[in-house]
């Protein structure tokens, strides 16, 4: 091999150029993602060093209640302008993301008492059961009620959004408009009900829903269905993680913040999201 062919490398081989390191101020990456505000937002109250795990994982599981609320507003917006491809996607995005929220279970599901209890005095009255974005969540998924505000009422902006939400139609009552407009039979007592009270199961929901699915299971509706169903599926699945890492971690001992604890999870695990579409397969 001459010289001159050993000193020409190929163009993929060279060693690549170095990315642009100076920036004037912060760096665009900071400016977008504001990582130094989210990586200098845990304050630890004790010195347990598995207080700092349990801190960054509820504020994760924040975010993740932050985005999902996203999709779920931009299905309902979606199915109230009959735009029903627009609303499965964000649907399916919500799946895959309910997927992350429910693994963000795993870092505290192996909690022993002893290792839980070294730190959780430090949450005082402090409990899940009062996150405001977590019960925007449950609005929309049509598990209302007006009491949920009361813990929020120190936090104007917190309660006025709460609030909104609760007199707004969830996802499930906009599937159900949705359905009517399409010629489907459900009931003006579903389609008047006062939307700030909790969703009630209808057997002529159910029989629409039967009669979906015994049709074409390839039509747009269907697919919508199932992508409900997934939703609901893992909606289910996020109470039962949480109940098990509960039950874990503390047993049945009142939980933080006075709540009756895993008795209390274990009544919402029992509860479907959109229950029709479950009763409804017994008769497909």
């Amino acid at each position: 091999m001459s010289q001159q062919a050993h000193q020409t490398q190929p163009a993929e081989a060279q060693e690549p150029e170095t990315p642009h390191l100076d920036f004037q101020g912060t760096t665009p990456y900071e400016d977008y993602v504001q990582a130094d505000v989210l990586t200098h937002l845990q304050h630890t109250l004790s010195d347990d060093p598995g207080e700092m795990v349990f801190l960054v994982t509820t504020q994760v599981m924040e975010l993740w209640f932050t985005v999902i609320v996203h999709e779920w507003e931009t299905t309902a917006r979606a199915l109230r302008a009959d735009d029903v491809k627009t609303a499965v996607a964000a649907l399916k995005r919500s799946v895959r993301e309910l997927e992350a929220l429910n693994a963000s279970w795993r870092p505290l599901g192996q909690l022993t008492p002893a290792q839980f209890n070294s730190y959780r005095s430090a949450l005082g009255e402090g409990s899940g059961f009062q996150s405001a974005m977590y019960r925007r969540m449950e609005f929309l998924l049509g598990d209302k009620s007006a009491s949920m505000l009361v813990p929020h009422r120190g936090a104007p902006r917190v309660h006025a959004e709460l609030e909104k939400a609760l007199h707004e139609p969830s996802v499930y009552d906009e599937v159900l408009r949705l359905l009517a407009r399409r010629g489907y039979a459900i009931p003006d007592a579903v389609l008047e009900r006062d939307v700030a009270k909790k969703y009630e199961p209808s057997s002529e929901v159910e029989s629409v829903w039967t009669e979906l699915y015994a049709g074409d299971e390839s039509g747009e509706l269907a697919r919508l269905g199932e992508a409900l169903t997934d939703v609901a599926e893992l909606v289910w699945r996020w109470r039962n993680d949480h109940l098990v890492a509960t039950r874990r971690a503390m047993g049945a001992k009142t939980g933080t913040g006075g709540s009756a604890g895993v008795a209390w999870l274990e009544k919402r695990a029992q509860k479907n999201v959109f229950p029709e579409l479950w009763t409804a397969r017994s008769h497909v």
